[in-house]
């Protein structure tokens, strides 16, 4: 009789469990790698916000030069465009790619849809990304450095989750060829959009 059963249940093999899911290491690690950095960076730039609150004086560790400082970018309407400092929602934000990273190395597959929101929320972080730069640059014509470690945490995750939604067919088969043909870029258009904003600040600040 045991025989039997163990007839009827099949073999045990390796062969025959089903194969383990690979997770996508690379992608993981720089989601995790990009949402640490950057929580870190918005959690010292709230640090340094509370800092103000209790010392409106105080002197920050953020302000190194004229040029190189927090202080004009806490202390102005940009630093809290939605009613209270950006950087706590930051802290909020910049959970979510390490989640999504972690969740990859687990073998987590997630749904089209899915992939879409997320990668509209990375666009969305890039705007904004974008628009602080200007402001800070030609605005309030000081560079924070907590802000623009922010900055080099965005502008790679944004062209790094759109390349990989493009090449695995996130938007269309259509955008399949180009997602694959820029995935190899990423890295120099990281570098490229930096270059930029060092020209950029170095025609305005100097």
């Amino acid at each position: 009789m045991t025989a039997s059963v163990a007839s009827d249940r099949g073999p045990t093999t390796e062969s025959s469990r089903p194969p383990a899911v690979r997770a996508p290491l690379g992608f993981a690690i720089a989601l995790i790698v990009s949402g640490a950095v950057g929580w870190w960076a918005a959690f010292a730039l709230t640090l340094d916000k509370i800092e103000l609150y209790r010392h409106p004086n105080a002197v920050l560790n953020c302000n190194i030069s004229v040029l190189v400082q927090c202080g004009k970018g806490l202390d102005s309407w940009q630093g809290s465009i939605l009613g209270f400092p950006n950087s706590i929602f930051g802290l909020a934000v910049w959970v979510a790619p390490i989640a999504v990273g972690v969740s990859l190395l687990a073998g987590a597959r997630f749904a089209r849809w899915y992939w879409i929101l997320f990668n509209l929320g990375v666009a969305g972080a890039m705007v904004f990304t974008i628009w602080l730069s200007v402001e800070s640059i030609w605005v309030l014509r000081a560079l924070c450095p907590w802000c623009m470690l922010t900055w080099s945490m965005v502008i790679p995750l944004f062209l790094l989750v759109t390349a990989r939604n493009a090449a695995d067919g996130v938007f269309g088969a259509r955008l399949r060829r180009a997602g694959h043909a820029f995935t190899p870029w990423v890295l120099p258009a990281t570098v490229f959009c930096f270059l930029a904003i060092g020209l950029e600040a170095f025609v305005a600040l100097r």
